[in-house]
């Protein structure tokens, strides 16, 4: 069996607001079957970085999470805003939510985190050479720097105190790279 591309008949922007666009389409099968489909879409992506200071521990963080009600450990991350680029945004989010600068910083790869609902690529970076500062938090953001080690890091997502997605994705993409990081220090 070929899988093939479905048609849009139809697409409106439901809802729109600054940091999403809320869209229902109307598509067709290749085997002419109509339906509705609705999904999210932001409007240039995400990024998110893994930090590594020179002893070897990871820079995360503490935020409440309004939507579950619940506090949650991630690395930095956030929106790509309109004209700008991924690094540009990296960098930003990682001294908004962290305080640091990074002298070092490599595009690791993309994935899209909600293939079902949410048009997004989420761009991951791997940070190095960090110069500490003072977080930059928008109004309504709050933030606990957390130092971690690897294994404090493998610990937390065994045990559910990382329960972020994106910082799931982010360690399995980057684990290696900070072991490796770590072994030539």
């Amino acid at each position: 069996m070929e899988l093939k591309p479905w048609k849009t008949l139809s697409s409106e922007v439901i809802n729109q607001n600054p940091w999403s666009s809320f869209i229902h389409n109307e598509f067709e099968t290749p085997d002419g079957r109509k339906g509705d489909y609705y999904y999210m879409k932001t409007p240039a992506g995400s990024v998110m970085v893994v930090p590594v200071l020179a002893d070897g521990r990871l820079v995360l963080h503490r935020e409440y999470r309004y939507v579950f009600n619940r506090i949650s450990l991630a690395f930095p991350s956030g929106g790509i805003q309109e004209g700008q680029t991924a690094h540009e945004a990296v960098r930003a989010e990682l001294k908004e939510e962290s305080g640091y600068v990074a002298k070092s910083i490599e595009k690791v790869g993309e994935l899209a985190p909600s293939t079902g609902i949410l048009h997004e690529y989420t761009t991951y970076f791997f940070a190095y050479d960090l110069e500490e500062g003072e977080a930059e938090p928008e109004p309504f953001e709050e933030f606990e720097k957390v130092l971690m080690t690897v294994e404090e890091v493998d610990e937390a997502i065994a045990s559910g105190e990382v329960w972020d997605g994106f910082t799931v994705c982010a360690w399995q993409l980057m684990r290696e790279r900070v072991l490796n990081y770590r072994n030539q220090l």
